[in-house]
């Protein structure tokens, strides 16, 4: 039998699963985040007046992946520009198009509420960028980040 995969909206029941998630994803790229900031986090994805939103994917009642966004405004656009700013897929689950279809996902939403463009951004060496390199290539531009 085979099991569909949901991508649907973050939901309120979804929070110890997303947690788990969250805390595995973190470990993934060695950073630490804040209780207190997880907290918030959680809640401004559940919040639809918060430019903040999660679509997770879901198999056999089991949130296995999530991508959390932030639809921004731009000064280059006159449309909303989505910022895939986590995407994490369970190491059990990875390899099963997963990721593609939370991706997906977001190209057609973005498509039918009208978002200029989706971007992300990823480390040189994630392994996931086999499948990025699908959807689009790299482009030139370099990150600069300063903390404050």
């Amino acid at each position: 039998m085979n099991i569909p995969l949901v991508i649907r909206d973050v939901q309120a029941s979804d929070e110890i699963a997303w947690l788990r998630l969250w805390a595995a994803y973190n470990r993934f790229y060695e950073a630490t985040v804040a209780p207190d900031v997880t907290d918030r986090t959680w809640k401004r994805l559940l919040d639809a007046t918060n430019p903040l939103f999660c679509r997770v994917a879901e198999k056999a009642g089991e949130v296995i992946g999530f991508a959390n966004n932030v639809l921004h405004e731009g000064t280059w656009v006159a449309e909303p520009i989505c910022y895939l700013e986590d995407l994490f897929v369970t190491p059990e689950a990875r390899g099963g198009g997963v990721g593609r279809a939370l991706i997906r996902d977001l190209v057609d939403l973005g498509r039918t509420r009208h978002w200029s463009r989706l971007y992300w951004h990823t480390r040189e060496n994630n392994p996931a960028r086999k499948l990025y390199d699908e959807f689009v290539k790299a482009d030139d531009f370099v990150r600069y980040r300063m903390d404050l």
